[in-house]
């Protein structure tokens, strides 16, 4: 973790490794497979997840009555498409994969970006995907174990086994993890379908009376500022995921077109869906049933349907799986870059000569985030990860408007407004000082985590002239793996060898 990539590609074994690739005459390296289709699935699946099915709670709890509550679940989706926009003028300005931490990198150096990739590392990327296949294993045992809770061990066996079969089908081929995410991302969205279809159906029928009194306070807390600030962060939860296709851009294909229409058609689709869900649980659920439900769109289902009432839970299986298949495909591609730059080991910048997939990342975030499995402590890594989260949005941003005055005269295919990031970047802040009072010990814990990056980057990064004994270690298992795993650094240009000569040609 000493220098770049770029910067060590006269080390011993070059030629071979080249030799290699020139046999099958093509270069190396993570090709543009994601098309217009793959990227709005892409946004979708990894939005709609386990929020929309279990966040209608706590957003009611925050916003203490039903008209408040879905005026918050609007006000997320245009939030959340204000912050794509700006994140869709850094990808088609910054066109490489990477997302927060290329934004971070270009505009406030190796420093900062390395203390986001080091918090997505350790915290933000293993927790999350560990926390969606939970909710996966859990769902899609629960027709198995109607009168009780699926039994813990078993929860994450399955956990376990989700991203294990994920992780090696990310390995195999992006197509077909390309494929995995529409298929999924379509059933989530015929899942919602549903429900929404059923909520209009009891609405046409008369069902209204939770209407009735729509901006009337539930019984509860007393509702203020700092209730509704709580209930806009359950409402974002959901919404999380807007910005992945940002951390793959290098693979999509024409990203100056693709970026931004994927951000334009993905983010109202999902605000609309999310909306009429709500409006569809508030037919059948009222807002006391709301408040007691651990799982909404399983009380909703049990009340409807009756008999098929376990469809439900399955459904919300299907949903998960499509978001732990999405998270996976996007912390491959942040790591893979975070490497490409010197940041991580060198041999999870490397790409499998078969497959053309960035093998060792993908192996590195999936093996981490079953071990988070084996943690007891999972809830406690939730409660960090909103601040943290916001925390990378926010510096993006911030060097979005930073870059506008560093660098005015610089390519913008797109250039929105300078009040869009501006008014995004307040809407932060606010997201950012409210745990500070709220929930302080939390925070505090989540500023710490980033604060241990520091020594490792120094060590690790900033020290260049280790011991001849540490290099070395270093070499030979970035060899080993080079062997074991068939991968090498990606190429960029080809090779070609002429059979009746000794001579390489360019």
């Amino acid at each position: 973790m000493t220098e770049s990539v770029k910067e060590r590609v006269k080390t011993e074994g070059k030629d071979h490794r080249k030799l290699q690739v020139a046999e099958n005459n093509e270069t190396v390296k993570l090709k543009r497979k994601i098309t217009l289709l793959n990227g709005v699935a892409i946004i979708v699946g990894s939005i709609i997840g386990s929020g929309i099915f279990v966040s209608p709670k706590y957003v009611l709890a925050g916003a203490g009555s039903i008209g408040v509550a879905l005026t918050v679940w609007v006000s997320c989706g245009l939030l959340s498409l204000i912050g794509a926009l700006c994140y869709a003028e850094l990808g088609v300005t910054i066109t490489r994969s990477g997302g927060d931490y290329a934004y971070i990198l270009e505009a406030f150096g190796p420093c900062l970006a390395f203390l986001q990739l080091w918090v997505n590392l350790i915290i933000i990327r293993p927790t999350a995907q560990a926390i969606v296949a939970l909710t996966f294993a859990n769902y899609a045992l629960q027709p198995l174990f109607i009168s009780c809770n699926p039994p813990d061990t078993a929860t994450r066996l399955l956990a376990a086994l989700c991203i294990s079969t994920l992780t090696a089908i990310n390995i195999y081929s992006v197509r077909a993890a390309t494929r995995i995410q529409d298929v999924f991302t379509l059933a989530k969205l015929l899942a919602l379908a549903i429900i929404i279809i059923t909520g209009l159906i009891m609405i046409g029928k008369g069902e209204t009376e939770h209407f009735k009194e729509a901006w009337e306070n539930i019984e509860g807390p007393e509702i203020g500022a700092g209730t509704i600030s709580l209930s806009f962060y359950s409402g974002l939860f959901a919404y999380a995921g807007w910005n992945f296709l940002n951390f793959v851009t290098g693979e999509l294909i024409d990203p100056y077109k693709n970026l931004p229409r994927a951000i334009y058609i993905s983010i109202p689709i999902v605000t609309f869906v999310y909306v009429m869900t709500n409006a569809a649980y508030f037919s059948i659920i009222s807002p006391q049933e709301m408040m007691l439900s651990n799982a909404v769109a399983v009380t909703f289902g049990s009340k409807v349907f009756g008999i098929m009432a376990w469809i439900v839970p399955v459904f919300v299986s299907l949903s998960t799986f499509g978001g732990v298949n999405g998270l996976l495909f996007t912390s491959g591609r942040l790591f893979f870059i975070g490497a490409q730059e010197g940041q991580l080991p060198e041999l999870m910048s490397m790409i499998n000569c078969k497959h053309f997939t960035p093998m060792p990342a993908m192996l590195f975030t999936g093996t981490l985030s079953i071990l988070i499995l084996i943690s007891d402590n999972i809830e406690a890594l939730i409660n960090y990860l909103s601040f943290v989260q916001w925390l990378s949005v926010g510096m993006s941003i911030a060097g979005l408007i930073f870059l506008r005055y560093k660098e005015p005269n610089r390519e913008r295919p797109i250039k929105f407004p300078l009040i869009i990031p501006i008014i995004f970047m307040i809407a932060v802040v606010f997201l950012l000082v409210v745990p500070l009072y709220a929930d302080t010990k939390n925070t505090g814990m989540g500023l710490l985590f980033v604060a241990t990056g520091l020594p490792v980057y120094f060590i690790g990064v900033k020290w260049k002239s280790k011991p001849r004994v540490v290099l070395e270690f270093i070499r030979s298992i970035t060899h080993t793996g080079q062997k074991v795993w068939l991968v090498i650094p990606e190429e960029e240009e080809i090779i070609k060898i002429n059979p009746h000569s000794d001579i390489k040609e360019k």
